[in-house]
């Protein structure tokens, strides 16, 4: 008797709540367009910069590079290195040397990077004992 009279609430529960609280209907996706702004901006240097122009602002305006901070040359280095060997950018080995080459000669700085300083990055500025 117990069993039934469980088994009738249930029926009479369900019967009673509303159609929408039992089934929701599936959400409605629609797609959404960006325009994200063109930078015509390209490095400047003429035939020095061809390397970085044509590999770097596939994926970085030259606007964004020239506003980094000065690194010494073994920084741009593993920069480079780490675009291609973790962000998989399609780099020849042969554009490697000219990109960081252009990078030192406008980003570059030639002094060796302090200890403690917050551009120093740790991979590459050891601690000096």
């Amino acid at each position: 008797m117990l069993n039934r009279m469980i088994a009738l609430s249930l029926l009479l529960g369900m019967a009673l709540s509303p159609i929408s609280a039992r089934a929701q209907s599936a959400p409605v996706l629609k797609s959404v367009s960006v325009d994200l702004p063109t930078g015509d901006r390209i490095f400047p240097g003429g035939a020095t910069a061809d390397a970085i122009n044509n590999n770097c602002v596939a994926c970085h305006s030259a606007g964004m590079v020239l506003n980094q901070p000065k690194f010494p040359k073994a920084v741009w280095e593993a920069e480079v290195h780490k675009m291609i060997n973790v962000y998989k950018a399609p780099i020849d080995e042969a554009d490697v040397a000219p990109i960081v080459a252009y990078l030192v000669q406008t980003k570059g700085e030639n002094r060796r990077m302090q200890r403690g300083r917050s551009r120093c990055i740790a991979a590459v500025c050891r601690r000096q004992p």
